[in-house]
């Protein structure tokens, strides 16, 4: 059999970013890389990756310096729930022009700045930089600096100019945004005194349809504080208290990592990677938290919740795992852990994935996805529109599990898609996001449509992908 990725209609360089287990070593993936010249990849930029965690702080002021199509581009990114306020869903911009570009966009952008301090009262504002900005140079962190010092508020820049790197680095910008926001004052310290026992940050959850108040649940129930969310349903004063926590858990990886990192050193909080998505991964998670604070009563406690919820909810996943059992799925999601998290999720279901990919996994995770997958599953990173669809076909998936660029590529090919990330209004962590998974796969992949569906794709169904479950 070829060790080789067939390279039909592929971009050469790509190969090197594609396997398929059995015919590869896992450590012959290449990821962690810059985007392909001429190869239209489903990553986002790098000003992208920025908002997307900065944007659910809900008292903030989100100002985009830059041309108007940025800001709109992620106006109300992902849908973030607030308890509170309601300021993050505005998106401001400074509407860059051609004479902007031309004499630059600094007097502007702080006009932009007294303008709205003036109007909103807020405590923070984050100044997003774009390519635009990147190109002519306009100083954000001077006219920041000045801004703050005018009103007596923080004014952050976020240096997250699109042409600087990928999603990952505007994580990175985003969480050194953050690490200046929760700075206290005299410098960051670990600290000695007023540490919050039996306390965590929740890092990586952005209450995308409530799910950090899911897990703030949980946690309460075993006798854990949730101190602060970064950053669904977050604000100013909450992200303050940051460095008051005990331990840092991380959902999201990719986006956080670094800011666990870095909270580590500069005020000696430990972090975990825990995954709330499905019934196994949550029950590991909750017991590696009891674990850590070494609390008998609260392992015990913990215990009993998942006796307690995995019986409530058992038998209707058993009930979906029937119909489901032997369909395939395809994975492209942001994130390696949650990647890993997926392919658990859908084996509790009887689905079976061919293909899984990310945006922005690393190498490790990308071994952990080798793995727990099965042989003949295509792996991939920082895929292209023509590679999901090669893959889809060639593996015979009936669903696509994926975000909203994903979207039209599944229903072209006549495929079935659940939206991960951005518009999606019910939870899909904990136990009751595993239910609303099954529920939504089951009514997706069994839907009637498909026994309509004809010479999709290049004859998807009619090639042998016709049989469905019945509802």
């Amino acid at each position: 059999m070829s060790t080789a990725v067939p390279n039909d209609n592929l971009i050469v360089e790509r190969q090197s970013s594609i396997l398929v287990k059995g015919r590869q070593r896992k450590n012959q993936l290449k990821c962690d890389a810059e985007s392909i010249a001429g190869c239209v990849s489903q990553r986002a930029c790098v000003y992208c990756g920025a908002r997307v965690v900065l944007n659910p702080v809900t008292d903030a002021i989100h100002l985009v310096h830059g041309p108007i199509g940025c800001a709109s581009y992620t106006w109300d990114i992902r849908g973030s729930l607030s308890s509170g306020s309601e300021l993050y869903r505005n998106s401001f911009s400074t509407d860059l022009k051609e004479n902007d570009v031309i004499f630059g966009g600094e007097k502007k952008l702080a006009r932009a700045i007294d303008e709205l301090v003036e109007k909103y009262k807020a405590e923070l504002v984050f100044v997003y930089s774009t390519c635009v900005v990147g190109v002519i140079g306009d100083d954000l962190e001077a006219v920041c600096k000045a801004a703050a010092q005018k009103h007596g508020i923080q004014v952050i820049p976020v240096q997250s100019s699109g042409f600087i790197g990928n999603k990952s680095a505007g994580y990175r910008a985003a969480c050194d945004a953050l690490l200046r926001l929760i700075e206290p004052p005299g410098g960051p310290r670990p600290l000695n005194n007023g540490r919050l026992v039996k306390s965590v940050n929740y890092l990586g959850d952005f209450n995308l349809a409530g799910e950090a108040w899911i897990i703030k649940d949980y946690l309460k129930r075993i006798g854990v504080e949730v101190n602060v969310v970064f950053t669904g349903d977050s604000n100013y004063r909450d992200l303050k208290k940051a460095p008051e926590a005990s331990l840092n858990i991380m959902q999201c990886a990719g986006s956080m990592a670094y800011l666990a990192r870095r909270m580590e050193v500069l005020y000696g909080i430990p972090s975990m990677r825990i995954s709330f998505l499905g019934l196994e991964d949550t029950a590991a998670s909750l017991r590696r938290i009891a674990a850590f604070f070494d609390d008998p009563e609260m392992m015990r406690r913990a215990e009993e919740l998942i006796e307690q919820e995995t019986a409530a909810v058992r038998p209707e996943i058993e009930r979906y795992r029937e119909k489901l059992s032997g369909k395939k799925a395809a994975i492209y999601v942001g994130g390696g852990f949650k990647a890993i998290s997926l392919i658990k999720q859908f084996r509790e279901i009887g689905i079976d994935v061919v293909m899984v990919g990310t945006q922005t996994g690393r190498e490790e995770e990308y071994q952990t996805l080798h793995d727990i997958s099965d042989d003949g599953t295509v792996i991939l990173d920082d895929a292209n529109p023509s590679e999901l669809e090669r893959f889809m076909i060639e593996q015979g998936a009936h669903l696509l599990v994926g975000g909203v660029k994903e979207r039209p590529l599944a229903y072209k090919l006549g495929v079935a898609f659940i939206d991960h990330n951005h518009d999606r209004k019910h939870p899909l962590s904990g136990y009751v996001g595993a239910v609303n998974f099954a529920r939504e796969v089951y009514s997706t992949v069994c839907s009637p449509v498909w026994k309509y569906a004809r010479d999709v794709g290049g004859g998807l169904y009619a090639a042998g992908n016709k049989a469905l479950p019945e509802r």
